[in-house]
């Protein structure tokens, strides 16, 4: 069960504080640790810095030092790039350089089981069979650890129906195996039959893993939602801890009450932001399309502004993936699959693009700050000049919903896609429900 939460409207830092301080003081208590020397704190990577994490994580960091502790950080970057040091500290603030560690997807992670291709098949409705290899970080896997705190953002998902919980080990912290497997398991489900349901295959799958091959870890969880407030900002409106499944069911049913845009009819023209600052790379850009796709209207537009994005893939392997084969569909992957040994020596890489495929329902049109018309037009995305989408549809101006322009054109404005999920009532079927 969930060891406490706390819920309510725009919950203020401090009161946050407070909340990650009992965090440890509970941890103790329940785990029955006397004594903290080493503890590990696993918050997620700068793609998320919006939902505060980064200042959560470095008040731990100096709670738990005043207490004798060492402490150490890795934040759950999957197979993200590295941040720099001056990513470091914009998002964790004071934290020691030394003391924050790079996670290192194909060369840093030990085998700690497998997942069997029975139990895929199982779960996928017999879509897959194969077998997922589970590989861990190292220095999690391996060091002693009094103590593992992992804080995350818990909001709508393409692979996992909803983000976080064990997320941050078997993605943030997994290794190229576990990644390919996962990430194809939920390209063939389908991610729109992912999003905003609670247990997808992959989420059972990581279930059954963590069941089995992490109960010596003494860790906990600290999920966090948030929502709009009536100004259209994002505001803090539930911390739940706890070291169980029903942790992430209590958060995960938050957030999708809170964090799910229903429309009773398909929307014509969407407009989203993806901010500079975190945002380089159409790998995480491309939240605005998983998170949107739901919602847009059979020949409709999603019109992607994303003044920081210079590259398509966060490894150059991915980015000469993406670029060789385009955002193709489902079936046009699924079929290339089985043949293309590049499609095969980097899965996540391959799962990626159907889930940023439009499946030709309707156009991505991308206004990117650093690449080209041509880099644009070459994956299958529609192109807009960058500086002419931010004079158009400016982000200081333009208002989270329905905008209407000054030609008359009607939009409706996300400035936070990563924050939500977008859907008709039709497509979400009964999920909602559950």
């Amino acid at each position: 069960m969930t060891w406490f939460s706390h819920t309510g409207k725009g919950i203020d830092r401090a009161t946050i504080k407070g909340l990650l301080e009992r965090t440890v003081e509970e941890s103790q208590r329940r785990l029955g640790i006397d004594r903290l020397d080493r503890v590990l704190l696993l918050p997620p990577d700068i793609t998320r810095a919006h939902a505060g994490l980064g200042w959560m994580t470095e008040h731990l960091y100096h709670h738990v030092e005043a207490m004798g502790a060492q402490v150490h950080v890795i934040p759950t970057l999957g197979q993200h790039v590295p941040h720099t040091p001056e990513q470091n500290r914009w998002m964790f603030g004071s934290i020691p350089e030394e003391r924050i560690h790079a996670h290192d997807w194909k060369d840093g992670v030990v085998h700690v089981g497998t997942v069997p291709g029975s139990y895929l098949a199982q779960v996928s409705g017999g879509l897959v069979d194969w077998d997922m290899p589970v590989d861990l970080n190292t220095m999690l896997m391996t060091e002693h650890w009094d103590l593992v705190i992992n804080l995350g953002h818990v909001v709508p998902h393409e692979v996992l129906g909803f983000a976080n919980h064990n997320k941050n080990y078997f993605i943030g912290l997994g290794g190229k195996r576990t990644l390919g497997a996962s990430h194809m398991l939920s390209a063939v489900h389908g991610i729109e039959n992912n999003l905003g349901n609670l247990l997808t295959p992959a989420r059972k799958c990581f279930n059954k893993a963590e069941d089995e091959f992490l109960g010596g870890l003494p860790d906990v969880y600290v999920q966090v939602v948030m929502a709009y407030d009536e100004g259209g900002h994002l505001e803090h409106t539930g911390i739940y801890v706890g070291d169980d499944l029903e942790t992430y069911l209590d958060a995960a049913k938050a957030s999708r009450a809170q964090n799910i845009t229903v429309f009773d009819e398909p929307v014509h023209k969407i407009v989203a932001v993806m901010q500079g600052d975190e945002f380089h790379a159409t790998w995480v850009a491309n939240k605005a399309i998983y998170r949107t796709r739901m919602a847009i209207a059979d020949g409709g537009e999603l019109l992607i502004i994303a003044p920081g994005v210079e590259r398509f893939g966060e490894q150059p392997e991915v980015e000469a993936l993406i670029r060789k084969y385009g955002y193709i569909g489902q079936k046009e992957v699924i079929d290339l699959f089985r043949t293309q040994e590049d499609m095969q020596d980097i899965p996540h890489g391959t799962a990626h693009l159907p889930h940023s495929s439009p499946e030709g329902r309707f156009t991505v049109r991308y206004a990117p700050g650093h690449l080209s018309r041509e880099d644009i037009e070459g994956v299958g995305f529609a192109y807009m000049d960058c500086d002419e989408a931010l004079r158009r549809y400016d982000p200081e101006v333009m208002q989270d919903g329905w905008n209407t322009m000054p030609d008359g054109e009607v939009v409706f404005f996300i400035s936070t896609p990563s924050a939500g999920l977008w859907a008709t009532k039709e497509k979400l079927g009964t999920r909602l429900e559950q």
